[in-house]
């Protein structure tokens, strides 16, 4: 089988979808693989580093898609490269597919099968392929980074000659796998750590890592079969901010990782509650590409309110690139090898394994995700 590897053409994006490693492991499972050439600049990986690994070395993009069988990619195409490729390749990648009816519309007419990476199942067999989950670890990680870089005070209690520095306090909303790692770095680097969830069940887990779990009686809440926050209703988002805005008021960070998946990010830090918080203190909005937790938040903007600086960057992962992409290489192998013959030399779509129900998008000009295809008909 044909596997092509294009470069990523977002200007944003410094990950690289398979590394020489994995790259040499599906070579030595039978896979034939190019890579379009400079697909490793931004890691500082050279090409001959790919032909070693077996990988053919491609200048030509328009040849790399026509004649990929597969291709493997961080990134959605866009619809002119979709026109380049080959009827029936497999296409795997981000797709986004709740917000990208064109994109997914334009693999049905063109005959794609297309693996989006976000609608991996959350089960145990599939956690290795789990992109979501690997790259919003390092995205945790990121934000506190940045926090504590843009603060102009320090993280940790410090007793020195010219007296004691009370240590920093970080408010943490959303205790997912962003918001466990961004607790986890907070600590380390010495802060005082608050933190809420909608689902009170996380609250163990907030305090094994030594930050204290913030209680707002919202009533009635939970989450999803794939641990996800349920949406809550207008009146529950009243009392969470409430009961939020008195933490952020004392807060010199907010790192907000409040995610609904398939929808529009909620508003959770209101124009009110930047104004009540200290001037000099800092907001990092994780949710910023889905529609954003704080008002006024903007992508790729770092934005004074009235003294609190709102930071609403994209793609943080990008920003550790080498270990996002180790991590995001090895979800992409994993996928691949699950379903690869060794015999045949390609790979298995099981439309019968959970996983594959999961996230296989389109197939033979079909819509086959039921999740998918209940979307759109609600929302035609």
């Amino acid at each position: 089988m044909k596997i092509a590897l294009p470069a990523e053409n977002h200007p944003a994006e410094n990950r690289v979808p398979l590394i020489p490693e994995h790259v040499a492991k599906l070579v030595n499972a039978g896979a034939d693989i190019s890579i379009e050439s400079g697909l490793g600049k931004t890691l500082r990986i050279t090409d001959d580093e790919y032909s070693a690994a077996g990988a053919s070395v491609l200048a030509d993009r328009k040849a790399l898609f026509a004649e990929a069988e597969m291709v493997l990619r961080i990134g959605k195409p866009t619809l002119e490269e979709i026109g380049m490729l080959r009827r029936g390749c497999v296409y795997v990648s981000l797709l986004d597919p709740f917000n990208e009816k064109e994109l997914i519309q334009t693999f049905v007419a063109k005959r794609i099968s297309s693996i989006s990476m976000e609608m991996i199942p959350r089960i145990t067999r599939a956690q290795k392929m789990d992109v979501l989950s690997s790259q919003a670890n390092l995205a945790g990680y990121v934000a506190v980074i940045i926090a504590a870089e843009r603060l102009g005070k320090i993280f940790p209690m410090m007793m020195t000659p010219a007296g004691t520095i009370a240590p920093a306090r970080v408010f943490v909303i959303g205790v997912g796998v962003a918001g466990l790692q961004a607790i986890a770095t907070a600590k380390r680097l010495g802060a005082r750590v608050e933190a809420f969830d909608t689902r009170p069940v996380v609250e163990e887990q907030v305090k094994s890592l030594g930050a204290r779990f913030v209680k707002i009686d919202l009533g009635e809440t939970g989450q999803t079969k794939d641990g996800y926050a349920k949406a809550l209703t207008d009146e529950q988002l009243q009392k969470q901010r409430e009961g939020m805005a008195k933490v952020c008021s004392v807060s010199d960070a907010v790192i907000t990782t409040a995610q609904l998946f398939g929808r529009k990010a909620p508003l959770i830090v209101t124009e009110e509650m930047v104004r009540g918080m200290q001037k000099g203190s800092v907001i990092v909005d994780l949710a910023v590409e889905s529609g954003g937790n704080v008002a006024g938040a903007q992508v790729d903007q770092e934005i004074d309110r009235d003294g609190v600086l709102i930071i609403g960057l994209r793609n943080l992962p990008g920003r550790v690139a080498v270990h996002a992409s180790q991590m995001f290489s090895s979800n992409l192998y994993n996928l691949v090898e699950e379903f690869w013959d060794r015999e045949q030399k390609t790979i298995n779509l099981d439309f019968d394994d959970e996983i594959i129900k999961g996230c296989l998008i389109t197939h033979q000009g079909k819509i086959v995700n039921e999740m998918i295809s209940t979307y759109y008909q609600k929302n035609a």
